[in-house]
């Protein structure tokens, strides 16, 4: 029997926004499966429909994940034809990412799919926004912290 009703499952934090992350991946996945990427392969995408033929290094860090996680995931893009990986013409050190015309095409039907899943959260359009400021806003905030504990 807790003792401390802080540390009670259903008052943490960190079990919401597991539970809710989890939700949210698996409504995803299962309308992200019939057009052939997963859901990592999804947010590497949504970086470069913003940012298209930006480096290795540059999509990591948007995505706060080490190279060495992305490149096998960019290997998969790219044996799908969704991208290309080229190198740097001034430092060959340097892999840039780019969409190829079916890469690019994809967009449209993934606008569908964010769509989707946006609607099955049941949050209004406010409650939604608001949510992902919050959260944006905590990992700003928890980014600070662990900087300066550094």
């Amino acid at each position: 029997m807790a003792i401390y009703d802080n540390l009670k499952l259903n008052h943490q934090l960190c079990f919401a926004l597991y539970a809710a992350t989890h939700s949210l991946t698996r409504a995803y996945r299962s309308s992200l499966e019939p057009l052939g990427i997963t859901y990592t392969q999804y947010l590497v995408m949504l970086v470069l429909w913003e940012t298209d033929g930006i480096s290795v290094g540059k999509i990591a860090q948007r995505l706060e994940l080490d190279s060495a996680t992305l490149t096998p995931m960019l290997k998969r893009l790219e044996s799908a034809g969704f991208i290309s990986r080229v190198r740097n013409q001034k430092d060959e050190r340097i892999v840039e990412i780019k969409l190829t015309e079916a890469g690019q095409n994809l967009q449209h039907e993934i606008s569908q799919v964010q769509y989707g899943v946006a609607c099955q959260t049941g949050l209004s359009d406010e409650e939604f926004n608001q949510l992902k400021d919050t959260l944006h806003r905590l990992v700003d905030t928890m980014s600070n912290c662990e900087v300066r504990q550094k």
